[in-house]
């Protein structure tokens, strides 16, 4: 691993920038997601801050089952952020397809579509909850970059 992808995964690990996407949500974690980034709440201050491309994401913050209209956006979404890329999914439904799981238009939680990294239950999941999940995120990347290097040195002596 070359220095210059070093400072890029810190970076990353330390300023996150997120994009948030409704698959077909009521809202509920919508709402709670937007309290999250407000001063009362402030995520910003572990460096996590909002983006409107996908292409200047590195997470990907989901609430809502993934129906039959949004799943091809949701794909190219993922598809356009660049790696390394991490997938959240807030709420009961982004998790499992919740009371809308056996709707006829409905396919399941973001994971029948993309990879989740992460996943935050509740109905609605709230501004702590969300917090506390992109944290510990954050977190276990974090403990995997320093295990990562700490073999790239074992493996070099």
């Amino acid at each position: 691993m070359t220095l210059l992808s070093k400072i890029v995964n810190w970076a990353r690990i330390k300023s996150p920038w997120i994009i948030h996407f409704n698959t077909g949500a009521c809202n509920a974690c919508d709402i709670e997601i937007i309290a999250a980034l407000t001063p009362r709440y402030d995520i910003e201050r572990f460096g996590i801050l909002l983006k409107g491309t996908p292409r200047h994401a590195d997470v990907l913050v989901c609430s809502g089952p993934v129906t039959r209209q949004t799943k091809d956006r949701l794909i190219r979404i993922y598809e356009q952020m660049a790696e390394p890329k991490f997938v959240v999914a807030v709420g009961t439904c982004a998790c499992s397809g919740g009371v809308f799981r056996k709707c006829y238009n409905v396919g399941g939680g973001i994971d029948s579509a993309i990879p989740v990294s992460a996943y935050i239950p509740g109905c609605p999941a709230s501004p702590k909850a969300i917090i506390d999940g992109v944290v510990k995120l954050l977190t276990s990347l974090e403990e995997k970059e320093a295990t990562a290097s700490k073999e790239t040195v074992e493996t070099k002596g």
